[in-house]
């Protein structure tokens, strides 16, 4: 015959209460560990039948520093893994959105502790809380911690391929602007040092500098931000793969064009936005150490100032470039021309035709250095031009319907 035995919810919280304690007591010896046992179990039962949810959180947290420092777990990880998930799983009890928000802050108070001392399961923890929670606001928070977590912990890999849905996560918790910051900051810094990611790093720096305001509650804050801002014009100019950007504009960056150590940095990067090849290579005779401090290679300057002066032809230009001018604008021999056309148009900066007999080549697009207001409305316009185009041919269309039907029915009336 079978047993039936009753189970409730509670047993996974009061198994892990009493195996913590019986942990915590086992070299005491049984007359002193028993009683200490039955008393903490006591205490949890009445936590949970007075629905004391955070106290319960407090108390089963207690022994979390043992269990994650003990040697005395079968299957350490997973053992570990499975109370972590049960503790977290009191977030769900809560009575509200500030009990259970209380609780996750303890429960990340605890696992943010060591911080190097299984960094990859500690934040797998804190995906799982994350999850659990509904609060927005609770979800950003615990997130902020794991990434926090993930950047003392040297625990990048763990965090990194959140980052592709960061907007969604911001739109979702609707977080204000300083968190927004706080959020793109820690972001970028824990990209910075990581192989293969320096266009991810940039990003994050972009995001994080956007949210700076010349005016308000930004005026003084901005000066924080002068290292990113730096840090962001040397990614630019250093990347193979950018050829456009917003940063020239940007109060967190344009306040170094007045600043004495950073000035030169801004003037850099308004050459590679507005001017073109020779502007650099006099900036460079000028200030060849400070290229060099930052790491910039003068050859890959070259290269890359070489292709934003035919982008700045291509902006200036009725649709055509006469070779004559890209000679001129590139520094280099006649025939030199349609190698640089052809590494431009690889890049995807630049989309054209060469007509090698009259030596000219006829651009149908080509990437705008700067893409701010001035752009958006000339974008606006034409986006105006192509709708009322649209529209003219479907009316035409229509008309034409209309004729043809009344056409036919003529003929048809005629017939009979």
């Amino acid at each position: 015959m079978a047993t039936i035995v009753n189970t409730t919810e509670e047993e996974p919280m009061l198994a892990v209460v009493r195996f913590t304690a019986e942990l915590a007591w086992a070299d005491a010896g049984a007359e002193v560990a028993e009683p200490e046992v039955s008393r903490l179990c006591l205490e949890a039962q009445q936590h949970i039948l007075a629905g004391r949810w955070l106290d319960m959180a407090s108390l089963m947290l207690a022994s979390a520093d043992l269990l994650l420092q003990s040697s005395r777990l079968p299957d350490k990880d997973k053992d570990l893994e499975c109370i972590l998930a049960i503790i977290c799983n009191l977030v769900t009890k809560a009575e509200s959105h500030d009990e259970a928000l209380q609780i996750a802050d303890l429960i990340c108070a605890k696992l943010t502790q060591h911080p190097d001392d299984k960094p990859a399961l500690r934040i797998k923890v804190l995906f799982s809380l994350y999850n659990l929670l509904g609060s927005p606001y609770g979800k950003a928070f615990v997130y902020k911690k794991a990434l926090d977590l993930a950047a003392a912990g040297k625990a990048a890999d763990c965090i990194i391929p959140t980052f592709k849905n960061i907007d969604g996560f911001v739109a979702e918790w609707a977080i204000g602007k300083l968190e927004q910051r706080d959020l793109f900051l820690a972001a970028a810094r824990i990209l910075k040092d990581q192989k293969g990611m320096s266009k991810e790093y940039y990003n994050f720096l972009n995001k994080y500098l956007a949210t700076f305001e010349e005016s308000g509650d930004d005026a003084e804050a901005i000066t924080d931000a002068k290292e990113e801002a730096v840090a962001a014009i040397i990614e630019f100019v250093k990347s193979s793969d950018l050829y456009q950007c917003d940063l020239l504009n940007m109060p967190a960056v344009s306040q170094l064009e007045k600043d004495e150590k950073y000035q030169l940095v801004y003037e850099l990067l308004k050459i590679f936005l507005t001017q073109r090849l020779d502007s650099y290579l006099e900036f460079q005779s000028a200030n060849s150490a400070l290229l060099k401090g930052y790491g910039l290679v003068h050859e890959e300057c070259v290269t890359k100032m070489r292709l934003m002066s035919l982008l700045d032809l291509s902006s200036h230009c009725a649709g055509e470039i006469p070779y004559s001018a890209i000679i001129g604008a590139l520094k280099m021999n006649d025939d030199e021309v349609e190698y640089w056309i052809v590494k431009a148009i690889s890049c995807k900066i630049l989309d054209c035709k060469v007509d090698q007999l009259n030596q000219v080549i006829i651009v149908s697009r080509h990437t705008e250095r700067i893409f701010g207001m001035a752009q958006w409305q000339s974008l606006r316009a034409k986006l105006g031009v192509w709708r009322g185009n649209i529209a003219s041919a479907i009316n035409t269309i229509q008309a034409n319907k209309v004729t043809d039907e009344a056409s036919q029915g003529i003929q048809g009336l005629m017939i009979r």
